[in-house]
């Protein structure tokens, strides 16, 4: 009598973050013997390793893309898929809103997971994985909006969430039988004790530390940049570089029609010397001190004279009775100024952001 023919090993995708939790769920998922590999999208407004590499206050982070990390250490291959033009719907127009700050949470999962289910149909996979957790996130993770997830989806009963697993319904993957639904999790809440404690359990020591996740759509920062940017702007569009900027620097509204952007520190006045070409900018000559890029027009000496001040009085120039600078059209023609630094008590509380 012929052997029967080995049963065919099953694969999933997993959403990977680079976070302890997605770490996690492949790992739990791997132990039953399923092929996994990971799938990362970029929205463009994940980029921790970017600020870590420019700011000299993050000298001390290890300078790395955490989702690759994590996959090279479980030893699965990443897919890294660009969505920036895609994600640009979800956050202008989310159906289930915003939460604190401008995370679209809900609406930006439930994409991701359907990007997910295009791409197991397109490269014969059988199901997702995600490091979601019951009642851990305040709009994607409650037991009520997860079933959201999975409908508006499309993925239904392919999603599975191995550390929340048995909180939920069985998935398909557990009726048919590729998992067994006691190898996985009940985990819920917003503590992260169990997830630390099944860290221990695999050996995991180094991994990103839970503080909200790397999308700076939470970070209230941020969002009142990025509120300010679609407020003063005939339209909401942006480009990657607008958001990328918004993560630069001092911001300073003189108008509406004008936005000045002072460098904080060296790596950020290197950063955006890239952008010297697109923009005005201003730098002193007469000492050390910051380079500011100027977002629209002066339409008046007084404007000019006001971004002019703020430049000196970020320079080491602060004390001194007068400041030379330069300012640079994109063009590259230049023009020399000489002025006062403005005084601390002069900076108008509506210009700051």
């Amino acid at each position: 009598m012929k052997q029967q023919a080995a049963e065919k090993q099953r694969k999933a995708v997993a959403l990977i973050s680079g976070g302890l939790d997605s770490m996690l769920a492949v790992k739990v998922i791997q132990e039953q013997g399923i092929h996994v590999e990971g799938i990362n999208f970029f929205t463009g407004f994940c980029v921790e390793g970017h600020t870590h590499a420019v700011r000299k206050k993050h000298k001390d982070k290890q300078k790395r893309n955490n989702a690759l990390w994590v996959a090279e250490q479980l030893g699965v291959k990443l897919h890294i898929i660009d969505v920036v033009e895609e994600y640009k719907d979800v956050l202008l127009n989310p159906v289930h809103g915003y939460g604190k700050n401008v995370n679209p949470c809900l609406d930006c999962k439930t994409f991701m997971v359907k990007k997910a289910v295009e791409w197991i149909k397109a490269n014969d996979f059988d199901f997702i994985i995600t490091g979601e957790v019951v009642g851990q996130r305040p709009m994607s993770q409650r037991r009520e909006t997860m079933p959201i997830v999975a409908k508006e989806s499309g993925s239904d009963d392919l999603l599975v969430r191995p550390l929340s697993a048995q909180q939920l319904p069985a998935t398909l993957p557990e009726r048919e039988g590729w998992l067994d639904r006691d190898k996985m999790f009940d985990f819920n809440g917003r503590t992260r004790k169990p997830q630390m404690a099944l860290a221990a359990q695999y050996g995991f020591k180094d991994y990103a530390q839970p503080a909200g996740g790397c999308c700076m759509l939470t970070d209230e920062n941020y969002a009142v940049k990025l509120q300010d940017m679609w407020t003063n702007r005939p339209t909401r569009e942006y480009e990657l570089d607008d958001i990328i900027m918004l993560k630069m620097g001092r911001h300073f509204r003189l108008a509406s029609h004008l936005k000045v952007i002072i460098g904080r520190e060296e790596g950020e006045n290197n950063f955006m010397q890239g952008y010297k070409n697109q923009f005005v900018s201003i730098f002193p000559t007469s000492h050390h001190g910051a380079l500011c890029l100027v977002d629209g027009v002066f339409k008046s000496d007084e404007e000019l004279q006001q971004a002019l001040g703020l430049v000196a009085r970020y320079s080491q120039g602060k004390n001194a009775s007068e400041v030379i600078l330069k300012v640079r059209q994109a063009n590259g023609t230049e023009e020399e100024h000489t002025i006062a630094p403005m005084a601390a008590d002069a900076i108008k509380r509506e210009w700051v952001i």
